[in-house]
């Protein structure tokens, strides 16, 4: 089977026996899953499919298998995000393991000659083509933790999450920081919520770092929060730790783990980027799929950059919808099922 992407395609032309080895943050491909060797990804959706094939794939917070020969590296597009993963691949494996590390030269990939020589990981460059570059090394004990990547940090005292502690990590959505949509949305949970939130059954819908899960069970809400992001599941059950709070967190790809379950309320601030790419279909679905989790009178708020074309389907899922907010750059929408 031929591979589908640029970088898997410059692996395939490599005169080199990959059997067995770890795939670390690979891209959907069918030449990956059909293949030989074990994924290791935060992307839910990417386990499921390799698992569905019935092919060994873990995440990061999951138990390591048997040791591998090697280990391929696809670098992110979160710089940071890719120097977690070398850093977790030398705190993991033992000393000497060969690494790849492969990527598009626009999504920086040359950047990691400076990042492992500053670990001091001598590093070669093995092939590029289809502007796509492949280094190798070998993995050695660093002196940096990989754990120091998390990062605790209080919201802002002018925001509805004032009092708040949150965690994050590289690769969640507005790490280490409050998005500005993401305050726009808690601005009109709180005027058009209130007190009825307590006690509420209401999910969270590509928690991030957890801020509005943390917000709504600090309101008495009965919370279940759901990102695709493994990353994402780990530092929302780290925020709702750091400020007492309970919920339930879970890994799922828009709904897929919540079989039929129903709430009084969704809440998201959903994703429109895969890596570099517009990518409607998690909001889409998010979308459509809403109101059969949906009791009867419940309703989906949600947070969007003002050009996205949400309205239509809102308007197809729901028959209408109102705005509740708006300005030059966000919209915050509400549907009622």
């Amino acid at each position: 089977m031929s591979a589908e992407t640029a970088v898997c395609q410059l692996l395939q032309r490599q005169a080199h026996d990959y059997r067995g080895w770890w795939w670390v943050a690979p891209p959907r491909d069918a030449w990956l899953e059909t293949g030989q060797g074990t994924a290791v990804s935060a992307d839910y959706a990417l386990l499921a499919a390799w698992h569905g094939q019935s092919r060994p794939a873990f995440s990061p917070f999951d138990g390591v298998g048997p040791t591998p020969p090697g280990a391929v590296l696809f670098w992110p597009k979160s710089h940071a995000l890719g120097e977690w993963w070398l850093l977790w691949l030398c705190a993991t494996l033992p000393p000497g393991t060969p690494l790849h590390l492969v990527g598009e030269n626009q999504g920086g990939i040359k950047r990691v000659l400076r990042v492992l020589a500053a670990l001091g990981l001598g590093c070669r460059k093995r092939d590029s083509a289809r502007r796509c570059s492949l280094f190798e090394t070998r993995l050695d004990r660093v002196s940096l933790d990989p754990d120091l990547a998390w990062i605790r940090f209080e919201a802002e005292s002018e925001s509805k999450a004032a009092g708040l502690t949150l965690v994050s990590h590289p690769g969640v959505f507005g790490h280490g920081k409050l998005d500005e949509g993401t305050c726009q949305l808690l601005e009109q949970l709180d005027s058009r919520l209130g007190s009825e939130i307590s006690r509420s059954d209401v999910l969270d819908m590509g928690c991030g770092d957890g801020i509005l899960a943390a917000w709504l069970a600090r309101r008495g809400a009965r919370v279940t929060a759901v990102d695709i992001n493994a990353f994402a599941v780990e530092a929302t059950r780290r925020t709702l730790a750091a400020n007492g709070l309970s919920g339930e967190v879970l890994a799922s790809d828009v709904y897929s783990t919540l079989g039929e379950r129903r709430f009084s309320v969704i809440v998201s601030n959903p994703p429109f980027h895969q890596e570099r790419a517009v990518d409607y279909g998690p909001a889409g679905r998010l979308i459509s799929e809403a109101p059969r989790h949906l009791v009867s009178g419940g309703q989906l708020l949600l947070v969007a950059n003002a050009f996205l074309p949400y309205p239509d389907m809102l308007t197809r899922a729901f028959g209408g919808f109102e705005i509740l907010a708006e300005d030059r750059r966000f919209r915050v929408y509400r549907a009622v099922r």
